[in-house]
């Protein structure tokens, strides 16, 4: 069978805390994957919002959902184009402390054709995360998936691993899912509050 991968992992981890009519966030829509399985996650009675700087990801991200919606009982999603750090301020403010999940996908647009420059940066993921942890329901979690083998993503799979491991004990227990032998293979990063 083997390992899960990291996004797999991810799911297992969120699948497990998130319940019917709870609020999601996915931090980097991308293509919509992680939008969807929140969206399934919560039900019809959830929400979900969507966060990416990018109007090509909120168009691959509708498509996908569309295509898996038919039958399918999701919960209300909204996708916004803008950076996961202005969250604390586009979402209602009735979610402060009560969303059961975050989700990070980070670095870039996994798609064909894509501007692979664009990627997410140290500064403002690491203001997201912060936002996060004060968006969060207690038992709550973030998941964090890290890519350091693209430029740039090691300066920020570094830098919020710093900012993970620093986290009192008091507010949250954090983990790490990671292949050990290769320092360039994604990573997953979760972050339970308490």
């Amino acid at each position: 069978m083997g390992f899960l991968s990291v996004l797999s992992c991810a799911h297992q981890w969120v699948g497990s805390r998130l319940q019917p009519g709870d609020c999601a966030i996915d931090a980097t829509v991308g293509t919509g994957a992680d939008t969807l399985f929140l969206a399934q996650q919560v039900g019809p009675r959830g929400q979900v919002i969507g966060f990416d700087i990018q109007s090509e990801a909120l168009t691959l991200a509708q498509t996908r959902i569309r295509k898996h919606s038919e039958g399918s009982k999701l919960g209300s999603i909204s996708m916004l184009e803008l950076s996961h750090a202005r969250m604390a301020e586009a979402v209602p403010d009735v979610w402060i402390g009560r969303v059961g999940a975050i989700m990070f996908n980070l670095g870039y647009l996994p798609a064909e054709g894509a501007n692979t420059s664009v990627i997410t940066e140290t500064a403002s993921t690491i203001t997201a995360l912060e936002a996060a942890t004060t968006l969060l329901r207690p038992r709550g979690i973030i998941t964090v998936v890290l890519y350091p083998g693209h430029d740039g993503g090691a300066q920020e799979a570094e830098a919020v691993s710093r900012w993970a491991a620093a986290l009192p004990v008091e507010q949250a227990q954090v983990v790490m899912y990671r292949q050990m032998q290769r320092e360039t293979s994604p990573y997953l990063i979760g972050i339970e509050k308490k």
